[in-house]
């Protein structure tokens, strides 16, 4: 281990300058323009994997864009697998005018990496390519066996990936996942997610006339499809923020004390916390802490309402179509079908006759909370400690990976989420950036995991 260790601290640079490469890419995942940019990335990735000595590199067609699937497996049939998963697309970049630095042509500033995907997710995944090399180059062989399967969707829902998983479980076959997905408390806080809300994200369609009319000619005739659309979001939670749809709550698993007592023992600087999220206060269910509305109570928000005359100057129309864009973060035990289906309901049956309204659920994923005490999480610790110097806090997270659920669900397999991603790293949003130091300490991290968890595994 010693000897990967100094192999990761003497190449730095190096490891800097091919991440500065990958994201360069724009493998935006969501626009049909940016699709041969999403297979560059994905060969891109195949050859850097190959050149850091992992072995049987594949990409893989599954009917969108690509897999890419690597392993290196002669530790031994004693030895522990650890399937390392992670995403090489990105979310779009616009609006372009608020980068300090154009998105894909990576700026460092002050030790951050500036550039769309740095935190979210090529940066950290990157992470362990730089892992598995730095054995490889020194001592020849890894203290476990791995597996990666790196997907190209994660954006947009991960199609391909979720149908690939159930048809190549020997494949994937392993005893722990490991995910750098996720952020640290701070910069020398390491944190460990133990939890993850789950999604169901929907589109509702309000439609009034058969085309846009003129507000004054029809005005006070016809329901405006935006007002009937703004009563119906009105009615979905209340001013404090309870959700409003029967039986929403009614499979939500309680905290117990002992629980409670956890989340709120995470060091949490709300005043921080404000400042960075830029919005005047913080508001929602006054019965819970912040932390606990954050990470362990379900949401509804709506995400977009598109309709109506948005461009510049006056025009008075009622306009014919309405769309709105609502997602909804779910905790244990709450099943993402059931919350569909009451959403669904619930809309139709508060919507007025005088328009209509079409409801789609176009994604699920389900909410997840990982078991504290294993040889991974005890491993994972370990690793930890030795690097950061202090013990990680374990963290229940308001975000969702989706194909979480479907490695326990499916694979059986336990997953471990050590990101090294920071609250600030302005994911999803101009100026998205990583903590350089972060990147190089998730390198030795990484290293220390394996020794550790081998260890742990046999004992």
């Amino acid at each position: 281990m010693e000897e990967a260790l100094k192999f990761a601290q003497q190449n730095q640079e190096k490891n800097l300058q091919e991440l500065l490469a990958f994201l360069a890419i724009p493998s935006v995942s969501t626009k049909p323009e940016h699709k041969p940019d999403v297979k560059e990335a994905a060969e891109w990735l195949a050859l850097e994997m190959e050149r850091g000595g992992l072995e049987n590199i594949r990409i893989i067609d599954n009917g969108g864009h690509p897999l890419v699937y690597a392993d290196w497996m002669h530790a031994g049939a004693d030895e522990p697998t650890v399937l390392i998963y992670g995403h090489y697309d990105v979310q779009p970049a616009e609006p372009f005018d608020l980068w300090l630095s154009p998105p894909f042509d990576p700026q460092i500033r002050d030790d951050y990496i500036y550039a769309r995907g740095a935190s979210d997710d090529k940066g950290q995944l990157y992470i362990h390519v730089k892992v598995v090399e730095a054995y490889l180059k020194t001592v020849g062989k890894l203290p476990v066996n791995v597996k990666f399967i790196v997907e190209g969707e994660e954006e947009v829902g991960g199609m391909s990936l979720e149908t690939f998983i159930p048809e190549n479980k020997e494949l994937l076959a392993a005893d722990v996942v490991l995910i750098s997905d996720t952020a640290m408390l701070s910069p020398d806080h390491p944190a460990i997610v133990c939890g993850l809300r789950g999604n169901v994200y929907a589109f509702v369609d309000v439609t009034g006339p058969e085309h846009d009319l003129h507000s004054g000619s029809y005005g006070g005739g016809i329901n405006n499809p935006l007002n009937a659309m703004a009563h119906i979001i009105a009615g979905l939670k209340d001013k404090e923020g309870h959700i409003l749809i029967p039986g929403f709550y009614d499979r939500v698993r309680p905290l117990s004390d002992d629980e409670r007592q956890i989340v709120n023992s995470v060091p949490f600087d709300e005043e921080s916390w404000l400042k960075e999220s830029g919005a005047p206060q913080s508001w929602g269910e006054p019965e819970y802490s912040l932390i606990e509305r954050l990470g362990v109570r379900p949401t509804l928000d709506v995400n977009g309402l598109i309709g109506g005359y948005t461009e510049t100057g006056r025009k008075t129309v009622l306009p014919a179509h309405v769309h709105a864009k609502i997602s909804m973060r779910l905790v244990p035990d709450q099943d993402p079908e059931e919350i569909g289906r009451l959403f669904s309901d619930y809309i139709k049956q508060i919507a007025p006759p005088s328009v209509r309204v079409k409801v789609s659920i176009v994604g699920t994923s389900a909410p997840v909370v990982s078991e504290m005490d294993s040889p991974a999480i005890s491993a994972v610790t370990e690793a930890c400690v030795q690097t950061f110097d202090r013990q990680p806090v374990f963290l229940r997270e308001g975000g969702s990976i989706p194909v979480v659920a479907q490695f326990q669900d499916t694979l059986n397999l336990e997953t471990v989420m050590l990101g090294f991603g920071l609250p600030d790293d302005h994911i999803h949003s101009p100026n998205e950036r990583f903590y350089l130091p972060n990147y190089y300490h998730g390198i030795l991290t990484g290293i220390r995991f394996f020794e550790a968890y081998a260890r742990h595994h046999a004992g």
